[in-house]
């Protein structure tokens, strides 16, 4: 299984802190190093730095690592337009090497779009634009004559589709959520991977087995879980201080461990086993603390080489 790092950024980190965790995880050997895409703390708190743009910092780390894969989970449609976003992640995709993964979504957070200036329509929309970008991205990206699409929210006339990834036919596409319809379709006919993120073993299970119902090729199932690691209970509860710190409201230990990957290294492998045994091939550890390296390492000593 992969063990991947996911990070909030938008709940204050420098890009000098993000490349620090960027370069520890590449060099304990974790698999890939993935931010959220937000341009605004989540909840109260202090904004410390603010947020920085997602992808302006996966081109920076495509160039200042050289093994480790960088992706979004995930990008909101409403952000960019399909055609830009087309072009700006094919570009960080050959900046890193082919180490790219786009993660796309509906975006959610409306307070955040109503501070920047950024349109937020209905969710039915939202879903309806995702579904067009999806078309856009992954024709721009595959065509090798002029794309032309005509949607209901996009058209694009005679594009060249260039610059094209390095991967072929394309960087992989991640879909994530717990939607019990239209999510699973949209899975089967873009994604490479799907991702449940902070859900139940329970409700996990279940959306894993609506995509295997619908979809005629295999896709990769993952999940994200927020990560709270201790050798003892004392750093354990040491630690949930940090995590509470990035969190948009305070969890106890016990909250955490019922709620997330969280426990002795014993504990968090049992658990996630039982996200393996549901048929997840990555789990997404979502690092709230991004001055406690320490953290990582202790994960990569005591839980990566068991996985």
């Amino acid at each position: 299984m992969d063990l991947r790092i996911f990070t909030e950024p938008q709940q204050g980190a420098t890009y000098d802190e993000l490349l620090a965790v960027a370069q520890a995880a590449e060099r304990l050997g974790f698999d890939a190093f993935f931010r959220s895409d937000h341009y605004m703390r989540i909840g109260p708190g202090d904004p410390g730095p603010g947020s920085t743009d997602a992808w302006t910092t996966l081109a920076g780390l495509a160039r200042e690592t050289s093994r480790i894969r960088l992706g979004t989970l995930v990008t909101p449609a409403t952000f960019r337009h399909p055609g830009a976003l087309a072009i700006t992640v094919a570009q960080v995709d050959q900046m890193s090497g082919g180490r790219v993964e786009l993660g796309l979504g509906t975006g959610w957070f409306d307070a955040e779009h109503a501070a920047f200036g950024i349109p937020f329509p209905s969710f039915g929309e939202r879903f309806n634009m995702l579904e067009e970008q999806l078309e856009i991205v992954t024709g721009m990206w595959t065509a090798d004559k002029p794309f032309s699409y005509s949607g209901r929210h996009y058209q694009v006339v005679d594009s060249p589709g260039l610059p094209k990834p390095v991967q072929r036919p394309h960087p992989p596409i991640i879909v994530g959520g717990g939607g019990p319809k239209r999510t699973p379709r949209l899975v089967a006919r873009f994604a490479d991977e799907y991702n449940v993120p902070f859900r139940s073993l329970e409700d996990t299970g279940a959306a894993y087995q609506r995509v295997r119902d619908v979809a005629d090729r295999p896709i990769i199932l993952s999940a994200a879980q927020t990560v709270c690691v201790g050798a003892d209970e004392a750093e354990l509860a040491r630690r949930a201080e940090g995590v509470n710190r990035g969190m948009t409201m305070g969890q106890s230990v016990d909250d955490l461990r019922a709620g997330g990957l969280a426990g002795t290294p014993p504990e968090v492998l049992d658990k996630i086993g039982k996200f393996r045994e549901l048929g997840a091939e990555r789990i997404y550890l979502q690092v709230m603390d991004l001055s406690d390296l320490d953290h990582l390492e202790l994960i990569a000593a005591e839980i990566l080489p068991h996985v």
